[in-house]
């Protein structure tokens, strides 16, 4: 469930944008009135401002804010006011260009494109059995395992990995811990909890970056800006359970600024 708290009346689009330009024009960048604006509108309220920006002032609204702002700032803004398919598509190329450590951002965005209802149960069964075959044999490449994993949509990996616990008595991400330091079962087992469990794994990426001897703020903007709108509410629960603090606590504690603002904007401050 999304944690962005929008206004019951939106003020016209051509008066957001009026606002924006004023926000970005003169000595000093009005950063709380961009909050104000950009933190509290829809992917496709946005999108429109976006659209009305370039037709009014003939500059697109991502260059003004990146002239104006710096830092963890502006990677967050700019990354929430992009649209989600061009949002994903920068991330991706931002992780292809670091290479194999960042390998993690592109399961997250593969997973999150990831859909489908139907089940078929028998399937689930048929496959469970040669997943756990291949673990066996420590196949972990094998094109099978990989079709099953990839290419089935959430309802029916989450069925085949629901049998595989009830067929072999535990979870299949247990079994991939045969040697926790190798990074390609670190992405299998990145690639089954994202799919299958998603706040707890952003909860756990979150905690990670927040956590560690100093916030890692790529990952703490990426998690925030992507899932705002989507879940977050059920990752700031499944974090306060985990942390015994709440998000916004710790957000608040490990950040500053107009940073820290524009981030508990998007989380919100009202704990579930």
């Amino acid at each position: 469930m999304s944690t962005i708290t929008v206004p019951s009346e939106i003020p016209p689009v051509s008066d957001d944008v009026e606002q924006l330009r004023k926000a970005l024009e003169g000595w000093g960048t009005n950063e709380g009135l961009i909050i104000e604006i950009l933190a509290h509108r829809t992917a496709e309220q946005r999108k429109l401002i976006r659209l009305i920006y370039t037709q009014t002032y003939n500059e697109d609204l991502l260059k003004a804010l990146d002239k104006e702002l710096t830092r963890d700032f502006e990677k967050i803004v700019l990354l929430w006011t992009l649209d989600p398919a061009e949002r994903d598509a920068s991330l991706a190329n931002e992780a292809i260009n670091k290479g194999a450590k960042y390998n993690q951002v592109l399961v997250e965005i593969a997973c999150t494109r990831y859909e489908g209802d139907e089940v078929d149960l028998s399937l689930a069964k048929k496959e469970a059995k040669l997943l756990h075959d291949k673990v066996m044999e420590k196949c972990y490449n094998d094109d099978d395992f990989i079709r099953i994993i990839t290419t089935r949509s959430k309802a029916q990996i989450t069925a085949t990995l629901n049998s595989y616990k009830d067929e072999f008595g535990q979870e299949i991400n247990k079994d991939l811990k045969a040697d926790p330091n190798d990074e390609f079962l670190k992405l299998l087992r990145a690639t089954i909890k994202s799919l299958t469990y998603p706040a707890k794994y952003y909860e756990k990426v979150l905690r990670l970056a927040i956590n560690r001897q100093g916030t890692d703020e790529n990952a703490l903007t990426r998690v925030v800006a992507t899932r705002a709108e989507f879940d977050m509410k059920s990752i700031k629960e499944e974090y306060k359970k985990r942390a015994s603090i709440s998000l916004d606590q710790a957000i608040a504690k490990d950040t500053r600024g107009d940073y820290e603002d524009m981030l508990l904007a998007l989380i919100g401050t009202t704990e579930a």
